[in-house]
């Protein structure tokens, strides 16, 4: 049986969280979404930091992380969580407004998988969202575990 995989959406605008949530259902993609509206929770979720929800070791999740947040802005939290041998092997898609070629560059040297710009079209985010959500269906994730 294939196990279902989290997604973790760290985001602080609540309109692209409904929205992402949203165009995900619509592809058929009913997984497991945990919601944070800035870095440094998402950090803290994963590191297991902190009073709050904690990641399980027996479960897969994928990050989609925004660059522009608070307190932790998306590429520290990128760089942390790619460092961390545990953590590592986490798939991250950088979900974003800045289609700066340096800024996509920097996040796929600290280790990111997939950086998607937020189109700034409403119909056009959904789309590439619903696109992002049938991948998420097909591809395989592994585990965290916390062995190195």
């Amino acid at each position: 049986m294939k196990q279902e995989v989290i997604i973790i959406i760290a985001d602080d605008d609540p309109g692209h969280v409904r929205l992402i949530g949203k165009s995900l259902r619509r592809v058929g993609l009913n997984n497991t979404i945990h919601c944070y509206e800035n870095g440094q929770e998402v950090l803290d979720f994963l590191f297991r930091h902190g009073p709050g929800p904690h990641r399980r070791s027996d479960a897969s999740y994928l990050l989609m992380l925004d660059i522009r947040m608070p307190k932790v802005d998306g590429v520290e939290a990128l760089r942390q969580i790619k460092q961390d041998a545990s953590l590592r092997s986490l798939p991250v898609i950088m979900l974003t407004t800045t289609d700066d070629p340096r800024e996509i560059e920097r996040c796929h040297l600290l280790g990111c998988n997939s950086y998607i710009v937020k189109p700034v079209d409403y119909d056009k985010f959904a789309e590439a969202i619903a696109h992002l959500g049938m991948f998420v269906s097909l591809v395989k994730v592994p585990e965290i575990n916390d062995r190195p």
